[in-house]
């Protein structure tokens, strides 16, 4: 797991602070996509003001045609209503599952809290199945902790 080994390099992304946020959290994206193998898709997904939904904001891997996700829909619209990580092994099993591409087969969503509340999360989409893991969930955990930095 090259966890350790990408946790510098999110931060020093994160700390640059001549790119914009967008520009900052698109590099991010690039950075899991390219060095997880199992990491094929990879967005961030923000409250769009003060409507009940989620916008795309920066992403890595293919287009999406989910720019907008509707609270309670879907992985991410759910993990917006619960404020809890979901980690979905296989999303064929998820009744509620908005598919993105034939390829998915596992999905991890991790959300991200500024001053306590829920104001986005982390996406990630994987052609393999079930690989995700404990530890997927703590480095998640942490790279939205230091994004949580450059919001607030």
């Amino acid at each position: 797991m090259p966890f350790q080994k990408l946790k510098p390099q999110v931060l020093s992304i994160i700390e640059s602070k001549n790119l914009s946020v967008d520009h900052r959290l698109t590099e991010v994206c690039e950075l899991l996509e390219k060095n997880i193998p199992y990491y094929d898709w990879v967005g961030f997904y923000f409250k769009n003001g003060d409507k009940n939904e989620l916008k795309l904001r920066a992403f890595a891997g293919e287009p999406t045609d989910h720019l907008i996700i509707p609270f309670g829909k879907g992985i991410c619209g759910q993990v917006a209503v619960t404020n809890k990580n979901f980690v979905v092994p296989d999303v064929k099993a998820q009744d509620n599952y908005i598919a993105c591409s034939i390829y998915v087969k596992a999905e991890i969503v991790v959300p991200l809290f500024v001053n306590g509340e829920n104001i986005g999360q982390i996406d990630i989409d994987s052609h393999t199945a079930d690989p995700f893991s404990k530890e997927d969930e703590l480095f998640l955990e942490f790279v939205n902790e230091e994004i949580a930095k450059i919001l607030g």
